[in-house]
């Protein structure tokens, strides 16, 4: 049974005592939301609150309003690119470039000479023309939008021939025939599951069941064994025979050759372009480590008709986004992308300095840990992610703690502050040093010590004073 009665609204918001800081219909709406609540938890048999704690509540929760409302969390998964966690993280230079263009006026689309309108923000484009040795490129919100745009080149319910083995899901349910259907666009299947021809793609572009052929790269899975594709610039050769375009998607796409670093090469833009193709997308936010973005490289009277159709502009991306990318490819072009973006610093770091690394952190461990826990030196492997060199791993070293349910423990960090997110492995939680700035790990003893608390004894007493 209830045992009292919540306050008016009216004596809350006295309570609050606001100031005139918060407009009266949100403090208002917000109230009844926290004397709801209270009726509620009263219905349930709980004790009244004091109309102190009521109005505290009230006051955080506009205040909160205001707030990013993203958590922010240390990546000590051991995966780069995590998709979860917003894949990669910015550059200096992007989040300065960003939270400049978002603080105030911009010469967006405003031509500096004449004081009309002019062409949109282009800096990041006449990058991407440099860094790819195309003829124009293309900015849009993400690259599913890019490969729909570019694909629609084809017309209205035109034949978009894409190889069997190449009709993959990208990621969050989506499928590469669903991005052709919704683009208004015919799929025809060509080749097999493991095996496609030159010869398969000739049939289809001969008898007009196909106007563009769409090559997809597999970036998140691997065949292996009795495969066979055809080879870009003779597909190029072929489909341009036709009078047809060529559209590749290359998923991730990478600016540096990801072999220097010990690992499989992953297809890069320049490549495609040199083949022949003629329209090449890929994504903003993976290997190339900047915001999301849909980019589209290729040749020029295509990228010109693009950026005419009418759903461009839908898909165009904000200029906070512009700004960022612009600094990001930047990097490229100066010649400071391992320096700068902090992808590439993951990815090309020492080992020994990634054990330095998870060792500082073992070495700030309190003897003995809470619960009975074990902490260990881990040797483990790293991977890229985000769609991004399947099966491909670098060497890493992790803090490895046992002991304790490492369920129990993890969903302790990741509720803790900082939150983090380890990995599970053989019943032991670990915490990769690759994905963690130095910065982050000075945290994590402390950070780890409370969760082992949490889980165990209950709070870390160290806290409570």
């Amino acid at each position: 049974m209830a045992t009292g009665r919540p306050p008016s609204v009216a004596r809350l918001i006295r309570a609050a005592d606001l100031g005139g800081a918060y407009d009266h219909t949100a403090g208002v709406a917000v109230a009844r939301e926290v004397i709801a609540g209270e009726r509620a938890r009263l219905a349930r048999g709980s004790a009244t609150r004091p109309l102190e704690a009521l109005a505290a509540e009230l006051a955080d929760r506009l205040e909160g309003f205001a707030s990013a409302g993203l958590v922010p969390v240390v990546n000590a998964s051991g995966v780069i690119l995590h998709t979860n966690l917003g894949r990669a993280p910015w550059s200096t230079a992007a989040i300065r470039a960003a939270a400049e263009a978002a603080s105030g006026y911009s010469l967006l689309e405003l031509d500096r000479a004449t004081g009309r309108r002019g062409p949109r923000f282009r800096q990041a484009e006449d990058h991407l023309v440099a860094l790819t040795g195309a003829d124009d490129a293309l900015v849009v919100n993400n690259n599913a939008a890019a490969v729909a745009l570019a694909a629609g080149i084809a017309g209205r319910r035109a034949g978009v021939a894409v190889a069997r083995g190449e009709l993959v899901e990208i990621g969050g349910g989506v499928r590469i025939p669903e991005v052709i259907a919704r683009a208004g666009l015919r799929l025809v299947e060509v080749g097999t599951t493991n095996r496609t021809r030159l010869t398969d793609y000739q049939e289809v572009l001969a008898d007009g069941r196909a106007r563009l052929v769409l090559r997809v790269h597999a970036s998140n899975f691997r065949m292996e064994g009795f495969v066979e594709r055809p080879e870009a610039a003779e597909l190029a050769e072929l489909t341009h025979r036709h009078g047809a375009p060529l559209v590749d998607d290359l998923g991730s796409g990478a600016l540096l050759d990801t072999a220097r670093f010990g690992l499989a090469h992953e297809p890069m833009p320049r490549e495609s372009v040199a083949a022949g193709i003629d329209l090449v997308c890929f994504s903003g936010d993976k290997l190339l480590g900047g915001p999301q973005a849909g980019l589209i490289a290729g040749r020029r009277e295509l990228v010109a008709k693009l950026r005419r159709d009418p759903l461009a502009r839908a898909m165009r991306a904000d200029k906070a986004t512009l700004a960022a990318l612009a600094a990001t490819l930047g990097a490229y072009r100066a010649g400071r992308a391992v320096e700068e973006l902090p992808v590439w610093r993951m990815i090309a770091e020492s080992e020994v300095s990634v054990r330095a690394r998870a060792e500082a952190v073992l070495a700030g461990l309190p003897e003995p840990l809470p619960g009975g826990a074990v902490a260990r030196l881990a040797e483990t492997r790293a991977t890229v992610g985000g769609g991004s060199l399947p099966g491909e791993t670098l060497p890493s070293w992790a803090v490895a703690l046992r002991g304790v349910s490492a369920e129990r423990l993890a969903t302790a960090l990741r509720a803790g502050e900082p939150a983090i997110l380890g990995r599970i492995e053989r019943d032991a939680l670990l915490l990769d040093l690759r994905t963690v700035t130095d910065e982050e790990a000075a945290a994590l003893p402390d950070a780890l010590t409370a969760a082992l608390w949490e889980i165990g004894t209950g709070p870390d007493p160290r806290r409570r004073r």
